[in-house]
């Protein structure tokens, strides 16, 4: 059992760990002082939230909380139910949540534990590829309202996060590949060598047992740690992590959360390239690459024209907003992100034209 170990630094540090087989380790992460643990779980993981709780019935009082899948789970309603499982259960602060799912349910059970007594311990197992890389890892917790995505949350540390590869067993390579939008994000914001590896073999890069994928898989946490640990409040350079996500929070809210989030965040980044390309910052081939290397993964590279005025609409209710103005992180170059903060709405029509089916 080889466990790869990164460290998110800041405010609160803890451990990312990597590996397969290694759920066996979530004693070390929740600690002496709990008796009680939460585990928040969909109901397509029914069967192994149940023995997860066996696994840790000798060492505490083990509760499961199944919430809707995806982001049906992310509402106020799904929350206070798992408050009311915790009130009823007499959790004090000393006890624990783990959050056993996709981004959503990781999202979900973060906020429940960060509301619940004001803060309880928080221990992230991601299931999904995109819980895996992203939203398990950084402290961003929050729920869905009807005005948009994740626009109620907190800033809250796990007290650790693992990742183990076993749980991609099962998944679907639809489910797979729609998770690599992320993946594609670091890439193009930060570490070349992963749109190499796309680039190479999008069949042994995308196969879960490849050791390509497990490179790829640490490189992209390694990235969202190092942005995270120097910026957990996303008062400066975290805000490269959303690459490709204000046209794609957009989407999935027009979409009433039925699109995959890698999917949205595809269309999202060839939208924010072609952006790049129009004020000068990008050069064609970076655009064809991003063109080139989402395809390869079947994600979506476009949208109905017809749904603009619906898409800015969202965006300016967007978190990402300052006041009156969009902001868009757009890229000088691979590897060299930066901000285009109010851009003309005549810039931003001409840049959705380019990718309006």
């Amino acid at each position: 059992m080889t466990i790869t170990t990164i460290t998110v630094s800041g405010e609160s540090p803890y451990d990312v760990s990597i590996g397969r087989g290694i759920l066996n380790t979530l004693p070390t992460i929740i600690g002496t002082e709990a008796r009680k643990v939460l585990i928040v779980h969909p109901p397509t993981l029914a069967a192994r939230a149940t023995a997860l709780r066996e696994s840790l019935l000798g060492d505490y009082e083990v509760l499961l909380a199944e919430i809707p899948d995806a982001e049906s789970g992310k509402r106020v309603e799904v929350a206070a139910f798992c408050w009311q499982v915790m009130g009823q259960a007499d959790f004090t602060r000393t006890d624990a949540v783990i959050g056993f799912g996709g981004g959503a349910v990781t999202d979900l059970a973060g906020f429940v534990a960060a509301t619940w007594l004001r803060g309880v311990r928080l221990v992230q197992v991601p299931t999904t590829l995109l819980g895996m890389v992203d939203a398990a890892i950084g402290g961003k917790t929050g729920i869905n309202t009807a005005e948009g995505k994740n626009l109620v949350g907190a800033f809250y540390s796990p007290a650790g996060v693992i990742v183990d590869l076993d749980l991609l067993d099962g998944l679907s390579r639809m489910e797979i590949l729609a998770s690599f939008g992320e993946v594609v994000k670091y890439g193009f914001i930060a570490e070349p060598e992963i749109l190499d590896h796309l680039e190479r073999d999008v069949e042994v890069a995308t196969d879960p047992h490849s050791e390509e994928f497990r490179r790829m898989v640490e490189l992209s946490i390694g990235i969202k740690a190092r942005v995270v640990g120097t910026d957990f409040r996303e008062a400066g350079p975290r805000e490269v992590l959303n690459y490709g996500h204000t046209l794609g929070h957009a989407v999935e809210y027009a979409e009433r959360f039925q699109w995959r989030h890698g999917a949205a965040v595809s269309v999202g980044m060839v939208f924010a390239a072609e952006l790049a390309r129009l004020t000068g910052r990008l050069s064609d081939e970076v655009v064809d690459r991003h063109r080139s290397i989402l395809t390869s993964l079947q994600l979506p590279v476009g949208y109905p024209a017809g749904r603009w005025q619906t898409l800015l609409s969202v965006m300016k209710r967007d978190k990402k907003a300052r006041g009156s103005l969009l902001r868009f992180i757009v890229l000088d170059d691979v590897a060299r992100p930066t901000t285009l903060t109010g851009p003309d709405e005549s810039l931003l029509f001409a840049a959705y034209q380019e990718i309006g089916l």
